[in-house]
């Protein structure tokens, strides 16, 4: 059984002691290939970096390039310029994460949306996939992309916690969901449950968003707090919960769509992997 953790903050001063036994932990759970996200110009430069440093094979870590929704306002002339030449390196596999956060607002609405604009043009001329943030802005997202949607190639609503009609909105357009460890958070995730059920075979995929948002349903928790990729099999076992799917089942047709979506090369099983089915 092999998995792949669409969203992973490996360049979190967090994980920087840690990063290859975090990704021995993840190989040997069976999350065979990972995608590292880009948040800043300078951080999407660093996992970029680190997949060239932390995988010979060039077969299982990729990453995305783009400036996050509270980075807006470090936007300028040259960043379009600088962003392109990320986009253009082969391990560099999706444009984002880019959107918008009406929840915190650490950069001005106005300026959030003319940087999402900036990001979903470059998707297009490159013919990219999109990376997408989203919180509390679902109805402002879905006007801009619906300009851009026939244009793009695919797009991803990554780390998905919304209501109902954002959901059905997003799967309306054609967009990809992204379900994450906040699924299995008794406080605040449940109205996720039944929504799950209602994504689409293709159209679904996971994420552990670590070092973010370790699942509370995960037993033992580690002592550090952190989530890592490893953790990606209890993001599984909620989901397929929920979807009355086998894990089997779901770890294959997810990991399918994030290799259609991400245009990921498909990796040999190894004897870790065969160990933990």
């Amino acid at each position: 059984m092999q998995l792949v953790d669409i969203g992973v903050n490996l360049t979190h001063p967090s994980l920087a002691e840690q990063r290859e036994a975090l990704l021995a932990r993840a190989y040997a759970a069976g999350v065979c290939q990972l995608l590292l996200t880009g948040t800043s110009l300078e951080q999407s430069e660093q996992a970029l970096e680190l997949c060239c440093q932390l995988d010979g094979s060039g077969q299982r870590l990729f990453s995305t390039a783009g400036v996050h929704p509270h980075d807006a306002s470090s936007w300028n002339s040259d960043s379009a310029s600088q962003l392109q030449a990320l986009l253009r390196q082969p391990q560099v596999r999706a444009v984002g994460e880019c959107g918008l956060d009406f929840n915190r607002d650490f950069s001005p609405r106005p300026q959030q949306e003319k940087v999402l604009e900036e990001h979903l043009a470059l998707a297009v001329d490159l013919q990219m996939p999109v990376f997408l943030h989203e919180r509390d802005a679902d109805q402002r997202l879905l006007e801009i992309l619906r300009d851009y949607r026939d244009r793009l190639p695919a797009a991803v609503v990554h780390c998905f916690t919304g209501e109902k009609r954002a959901l059905f909105n997003y799967l309306d357009l054609d967009l990809h969901i992204g379900i994450t460890g906040w699924i299995c958070d008794e406080r605040r995730g449940t109205h996720l449950h039944p929504l799950v059920r209602e994504v689409p075979v293709g159209r679904l995929m996971l994420e552990t968003d670590s070092p973010f948002l370790l699942p509370r349903s995960l037993r033992p928790k580690p002592k550090n707090g952190r989530n890592e990729p490893a953790f990606l099999t209890e993001v599984l076992r909620e989901v397929a919960l929920h979807r009355n799917e086998s894990l089997e089942t779901l770890a294959a047709h997810s990991s399918a769509c994030a290799r259609q979506f991400f245009s990921l090369p498909t990796v040999a099983e190894t004897a870790a992997e065969s160990e933990h089915d």
